[in-house]
């Protein structure tokens, strides 16, 4: 590993993203907002598709029905916005994690803490987002402002890179 005089303020941004469930009651600003979603704008994709959307959700009310579509949606809950990822019908599924990693690095980078969430019942959610006819959403992402003192849920570090390397075959 490089050492720390070679490390960025990107690259430690990549490491030091942490899942963070405990956020502040008062909305993202508007630049915030702007600065994570041009963003996620940007995300490369296969083949230059873009064949996803985003969904604003920041009304208790749809963020209620929207958690009611998964299991451990606490966040989608608690925080004052949530993106819903959706991905369209020629989308791969690995775009949308793409997609996913840019969220939340962003907002990492403005002050806003994320946590993204499982929604597990794909055709209630599509649903409760209004989607078209051949596009899902199993994937959110809860963000906010960091409440005080908020830390990673259960963070135990990481496995050691010789523990999950392996070189040309397992």
């Amino acid at each position: 590993m490089p050492g720390p005089s070679r490390l960025n303020a990107a690259y430690r941004n990549v490491i030091g993203l942490r899942a963070l469930r405990a956020y502040e009651e008062r909305p993202l600003s508007d630049p915030d907002l702007h600065a994570i979603l041009e963003a996620a704008r940007w995300t490369g994709t296969a083949k230059n598709r873009q064949s996803w959307s985003i969904v604003v959700v920041n009304e208790r009310e749809q963020k209620e029905r929207l958690a009611g579509c998964g299991d451990f949606t606490a966040p989608v809950r608690d925080a004052p916005l949530v993106l819903a990822l959706v991905q369209e019908s020629a989308a791969y599924e690995f775009d949308i994690g793409r997609l996913a990693q840019n969220i939340m690095l962003a907002a990492k980078a403005v002050g806003v803490a994320t946590c993204p969430v499982t929604l597990h019942r794909t055709d209630d959610a599509a649903s409760v987002l209004g989607l078209p006819d051949g596009a899902r959403c199993r994937y959110g992402i809860a963000m906010g402002y960091p409440a005080a003192g908020a830390a990673p849920s259960q963070f135990n570090g990481r496995k050691d890179l010789d523990t999950f390397l392996h070189w040309n075959r397992y």
